[in-house]
């Protein structure tokens, strides 16, 4: 493995993590939106509340670790995507921040109606913000993107790859929280709500997955260096995660929620590792290759040595707090 590719491996780490981790938070907001009025949703919202709260913040490190990856890494490919994509990248951007805020500002509301707005605000950002990258890396991945960072603002994200991207992206997310949340109604002895959580994401995975095969006949046409690479190369993740997210529907049919979470996290992280193998070598789709976008080998050097440090020194926290938020004594 080059030392480019080997750079790019670690990015592409870094985006698979925060696809699971930070779907995972994303999509609870699609349950928060969709639990009914103030007195029949205050169940599931307390549980969303309580599962996330500990960790959203964390979860932003990835996203953080990314950009900070690709624009250290391979700086004219990611001034060349932040010119292009500059539109849903603000919108993106604009969801993460409204949503923490409003997350925040939800738990402290002097009245009623407040405590609705924001709870509005942080449900609706939660679902358009995955929804905005899912179509940033569409726009990526159909090539539309070109080196000199002069591709149109609107096309470039507004097209068949980047619209089934967001609509994957929102249903992975919700797919993922479901699966956790009704995990954790379940742990904590809800059986009503674990039973309303699991109807709800047998019906998002369904949804989801045929969503994920839908989306292969347009991308034929519209991104078809991605439709080569998902057909060779990438195959095998595209078979892995369709075998992990039946499974994670059978699971959670049988109400074994506690394996359903491992298969659905396999699920996802096989369809975005998919998407990466599919478009390899290509960083910018049919314009910029790895290799001919990386920096200098003394800055890839350096950005190895300062992965293999923060996964020393932060790993073990984040570990660490997402062990204790899965405990029985935090649940309880």
């Amino acid at each position: 493995m080059s030392l480019e590719v080997a750079v790019a491996a670690a990015l592409f780490v870094g985006v698979v993590a925060y696809a699971v981790l930070g779907g995972a938070d994303f999509g609870s907001g699609f349950y928060d939106l969709t639990a009914g009025g103030s007195r029949r949703g205050a169940e599931l919202r307390t549980l969303v509340d309580h599962s996330i709260g500990p960790v959203w913040e964390a979860n932003h490190v990835w996203l953080i670790y990314v950009l900070v990856m690709w624009w250290t890494g391979f700086p004219t490919s990611f001034a060349a995507a932040m010119t292009t994509l500059i539109l849903p990248l603000l919108l993106a951007l604009l969801g993460i921040v409204l949503r923490g805020a409003s997350f925040a500002f939800r738990k402290y509301a002097a009245t009623l109606g407040q405590a609705r707005l924001f709870g509005a605000v942080f449900a609706l950002s939660s679902v358009l913000t995955p929804f905005f990258l899912g179509t940033v890396a569409g726009g990526l991945a159909s090539g539309r993107v070109p080196a000199d960072g002069h591709g149109d603002l609107w096309s470039s994200w507004i097209n068949p790859t980047s619209l089934f991207g967001g609509v994957i992206a929102v249903g992975t997310c919700a797919f993922l929280a479901g699966t956790f949340l009704a995990a954790d109604a379940a742990r904590s002895a809800s059986t009503r709500l674990a039973e309303q959580l699991r109807g709800r994401t047998l019906a998002v995975g369904a949804l989801t997955g045929a969503a994920v095969f839908a989306a292969l006949v347009p991308i034929q046409r519209d991104a078809p260096t991605l439709a080569d690479g998902l057909e060779g190369r990438a195959a095998p993740l595209v078979v892995v995660s369709a075998l992990a997210g039946v499974a994670t529907l059978v699971l959670l049919w049988r109400r074994r929620f506690a394996p359903a979470r491992l298969t659905a996290v396999v699920a996802v992280a096989a369809v975005v590792s998919g998407w990466g193998v599919g478009q390899y070598p290509w960083l910018l789709v049919d314009e910029v290759t790895i290799e001919d976008a990386a920096g200098a080998p003394a800055t890839l050097q350096g950005l190895l040595v300062a992965v293999a440090l923060a996964a020393a020194l932060v790993g073990p926290s984040l570990y660490y707090l997402f062990r204790l938020t899965q405990s029985e004594e935090w649940t309880h």
